[in-house]
């Protein structure tokens, strides 16, 4: 079929057309020749009803293939760009006549070619993988700063172990849900339910060897076994509302403070549902340790008054583990947000360079 020169640009995604070649971000996206003409046939005529007789046409050039090849393609297409029948972004079928491309296509010239050594803007599940590790920084120095002022008596040395210990343990969490969001990504596509599944196996994952790890390596420094501290329900439940507000972020098309603003309130629930469960967070954690260690300088009495108890009672508990999944959700949420906003001003630009040439 006839494509014509320059660049289709649709959403995360470009259609090379002029070197048949579907991209998102700068990554190349492998097609079918069939379904690489069907998608151009789509985005070449957007909000128009495209008949199956003329994908036959010009798609299969006359060949006689059954109704179901074409619908095969489709399915293929929506996978390839992370779409869904019942909520379409890209491809809207429309029943017993055919389909129709409704997201909002641009046309730009294609670019003179790019010097090898110059990198090109990161793919979506790159960008995915390095927001969420970014917004764990984040929160972990939240949470770092908070319990190393609420919990600690105010010893510098104190505060600053717990902040460095908080950190770092945000960030490995948020490394490995983020990882797990990025090869969902790569299965399925950005605004698939599968970045909650991913989301929720990195969680579970990462904080199956952290809890390990400091289980029995406090065990094999001290010889005392500290008991069940946070570890992979925990870190599943973080990672499963950490992907369902991710998720509905891209389906929504931006809003990153909105989509924080969600990831707090799915946080928080999904944190609360485990606790209540038997799970153990992180404030649950250090006071389990301060019991341990007598002589240590955790006190988690000031932090159990602030939530109006004497001590780590299940009010406390309940209330820190709450606020702990809302402020780790919303910071990896927010973060994954402000990514998408800077590769869409990226993209924005690009293309504006592109119809200056």
């Amino acid at each position: 079929m006839d494509q014509g020169p320059g660049l289709l640009a649709f959403g995360a995604f470009t259609l090379d057309t002029a070197n048949r070649q579907l991209r998102r971000g700068g990554e190349a996206i492998e097609l079918g020749s069939r379904y690489f003409d069907a998608l151009v046939l789509l985005a070449r005529h957007p909000g128009e009803l495209v008949s199956k007789d003329r994908f036959m046409e010009e798609v299969w050039a006359g060949i006689p293939v059954t109704d179901e090849a074409l619908t095969q393609c489709i399915r293929s297409l929506r996978r390839t760009l992370g779409d869904a029948a019942q909520s379409p972004r890209f491809i809207e079928t429309v029943p017993k006549h055919g389909y129709r491309f409704v997201a909002q296509v641009e046309e730009v010239a294609a670019p003179p070619r790019a010097s090898a050594t110059k990198a090109g803007p990161a793919s979506p599940a790159a960008q995915i993988a390095g927001a969420t590790t970014l917004g764990g920084l984040g929160a972990g120095l939240i949470g770092g700063v908070f319990y190393g002022l609420a919990a600690t008596g105010g010893d510098v040395a104190a505060v600053l172990t717990v902040i460095l210990l908080t950190t770092a343990l945000a960030v490995l969490g948020a490394a490995g849900i983020g990882t797990g969001m990025a090869l969902a990504s790569l299965w399925r596509g950005e605004g698939h339910w599968s970045l909650i599944f991913g989301g929720a196996a990195g969680g579970l994952v990462v904080g199956a060897l952290g809890s390990a790890l400091a289980s029995h390596g406090l065990q094999s420094l001290t010889g005392v076994f500290p008991g069940r501290v946070m570890g992979l329900y925990e870190g599943m439940a973080l990672g499963a509302a950490t992907g369902l507000a991710v998720m509905l972020g891209v389906r929504a098309g931006g809003g990153r403070f909105s989509a924080a603003l969600l990831a707090m309130v799915s946080g928080g629930a999904f944190a609360a549902v485990a606790a209540l469960a038997g799970g153990t967070f992180y404030a649950a954690t250090l006071a389990l340790l301060a019991r341990q260690f007598p002589a240590s300088s955790l006190n988690l009495s000031p932090l159990a008054r602030l939530f109006g108890e004497s001590g780590m009672g299940a009010f406390t508990l309940l209330g820190t583990a709450i606020l702990e999944g809302a402020v780790f959700t919303a910071c990896l949420a927010l973060s994954n947000g402000l990514a998408k906003s800077r590769a869409a001003r990226r993209g924005r630009g690009r293309a504006e360079a592109r119809r200056s040439v």
